[in-house]
């Protein structure tokens, strides 16, 4: 059996796994035992306690005296919401700069070129800070409120849009001019936005690079046989194109879909409630260090796991197979 790969392959992920589980072992022995000679207590019991600390923008019902375990759970969901959105924004806006990076056009071609190198080349978090500044500045005041759509608001209280309401999914509540303001309806802060308009412009640059190279990588017969037999550049692009540069676009795409994950943790700079913002506010006030950083820790492996074994799944399922 030892002449067999496999198994021999088998056997060494055993012996790192038995390893890294000893290792670990012997950590956390060594935590608990330096903490005990310090008095502290080491536990996740402190989640059930009550958080006493109200989060501005939440996906789900909370109040102030709801528990740890809750706050941390609203976090998470809103982590989870700017990635997944900005995962969509940023793509999208990438393959537009790329595209445009390739056209006939010198001046469009120019115009994507230095969008790429500038947005690279500055800290994200300076994006976040011009972003948020940016949008404090020129949103209309709460009072006179700009109607973007029917129903649809944007003020210095964000974005407000119509939403259905609770336990009534066919009925939508629609937002109102009340004493202080649109009233009803849901909202996207102004936090959210900047935060999403940073991260999705930043990541699209460097999406844009990975898409202009997979296209580049393309032989050129392939675009002169498609044209020959009629198709449109759109068509092209959509139909022949596309297909055979996945393969080469999928990888480093997914490293910047963790990246965008990730950085998103900078949300705290601009006090936006994300995971890393309510960890480091029950930090200061449970003093509960190791526990809330462990979760912040295993949340963000979670997600670059699932993000890493969700490309994979597409990269497999558009994978050219020969025949």
């Amino acid at each position: 059996m030892l002449n067999q790969p496999k198994f021999r392959a088998m056997v060494w992920q055993a012996l790192l796994f038995a390893v890294l589980a000893v290792g670990l072992w012997i950590l956390v022995g060594n935590l608990n035992a330096n903490l005990a000679q310090r008095g502290i207590d080491f536990g996740y019991d402190f989640l059930l306690g009550p958080a006493g600390f109200d989060i501005a923008e939440r996906a789900i019902a909370y109040e102030s005296d709801s528990s740890y375990l809750r706050a941390f759970v609203v976090g998470f969901l809103n982590t989870l919401r700017v990635a997944v959105i900005g995962i969509v924004v940023a793509s999208l806006l990438g393959l537009m700069v790329a595209v445009g990076s390739l056209s006939p056009n010198p001046l469009l071609v120019w115009l994507c070129r230095q969008f790429v190198e500038f947005i690279r080349n500055v800290p994200l978090l300076l994006q976040l800070i011009f972003w948020y500044l940016t949008l404090a500045v020129i949103l209309p005041d709460t009072e006179t409120p700009a109607e973007l759509l029917p129903h649809v608001f944007l003020s210095k209280n964000g974005l407000q849009f119509p939403w259905f309401l609770a336990g009534e999914f066919p009925s939508l509540e629609y937002p109102v001019m009340g004493t202080f303001g649109l009233v009803g309806g849901a909202a996207l802060s102004p936090e959210f936005i900047a935060l999403l308009l940073g991260l999705s412009i930043y990541t699209s640059a460097f999406i844009a690079e990975i898409i202009r190279a997979g296209i580049l990588a393309v032989p050129k017969g392939q675009t002169e046989a498609a044209s020959a037999l009629g198709l449109t550049r759109w068509q092209q692009l959509k139909l022949v194109v596309l297909p055979q540069a996945f393969r080469v676009i999928i990888p480093p795409t997914t490293n910047q879909y963790l990246n965008l994950t990730k950085n998103s943790s900078l949300a705290i700079a601009i006090g936006y409630p994300d995971l890393v913002s309510i960890a480091t506010t029950t930090l200061n006030q449970s003093g509960r260090a190791v526990e809330a950083i462990s979760i912040i820790m295993a949340v963000y492996l979670s997600l670059s796991l699932l993000t890493s074994f969700l490309m994979n799944r597409f990269e497999q399922a558009t994978r050219l197979k020969e025949r």
